[in-house]
């Protein structure tokens, strides 16, 4: 997010802030331009006041890049710090893991390598066993498994993965309030989202999430 949005952010709610530090959109095979960019928008988040930074970088062979990751580590501490959903599109998962806990990660961000928390079920699981059951893990916080998470399924979800967080998007389109609108030109590619919809936070469903997860947890 740019910084002025965190600011905002941080002036509205009381929970912890943590910012996403992705410079596009794709794969997480990144340039070396496009690592000073990381590197200078993890240095603007903790001067906004980000209480943690989230990232992911991949090698080519779908492994974990563990230079670049010790290298923007290094720029993010003394705040902790989540590896996001690059994990899905590891070659080895479980191996995978094993290097993030070496590495100093607090979390890892996984749908459990499918479409959905849901399909990953399994995975998710079998992670977080390898969590608890490595002594180097004391600190490790349990896999908040994102990806597809409604109030149909994040029951299912926390109790089938042991989990003790979880990330959702839990938002609804608003419509816009424009009155004039121009049918010729879109602002974005035609596949994108509809020129006078808006995605917002929707109060309600993050309620409900929470009822839910409070109630299991």
């Amino acid at each position: 997010p740019p910084a002025g949005l965190l600011q905002v952010v941080k002036q509205c709610v009381r929970v912890p802030v943590f910012v996403m530090i992705r410079p596009r959109g794709g794969d997480f095979l990144y340039s070396d331009r496009e690592v000073e960019v990381m590197k200078a928008d993890i240095r603007l988040a903790k001067l906004h006041g980000a209480d943690g930074l989230v990232f992911g970088a991949l090698t080519e062979d779908g492994r974990i890049d563990t230079e670049l990751c010790t290298a923007l580590l290094a720029v993010c501490r003394p705040l902790p710090v989540t590896f996001h959903r690059a994990f899905d599109m590891v070659h080895d998962p479980l191996v995978a893991l094993e290097t993030l806990i070496s590495l100093g990660f607090e979390r890892v961000l996984t749908s459990g390598c499918d479409s959905s928390a849901l399909e990953g079920l399994s995975l998710i699981k079998r992670l977080a066993e390898q969590v608890m059951s490595s002594a180097r893990c004391v600190t490790w916080s349990l896999f908040p498994p994102g990806g597809g998470i409604t109030e149909r399924n994040l029951q299912r979800i926390l109790e089938g993965s042991t989990a003790s967080e979880f990330h959702c998007s839990a938002r609804s389109a608003r419509d816009s309030g424009m009155k004039f609108r121009n049918p010729n030109v879109a602002m974005g590619a035609s596949f994108s989202a509809p020129e006078y919809s808006i995605k917002v936070a929707d109060v309600a469903k993050v309620r409900t999430l929470n009822a839910i997860a409070k109630n299991i947890l």
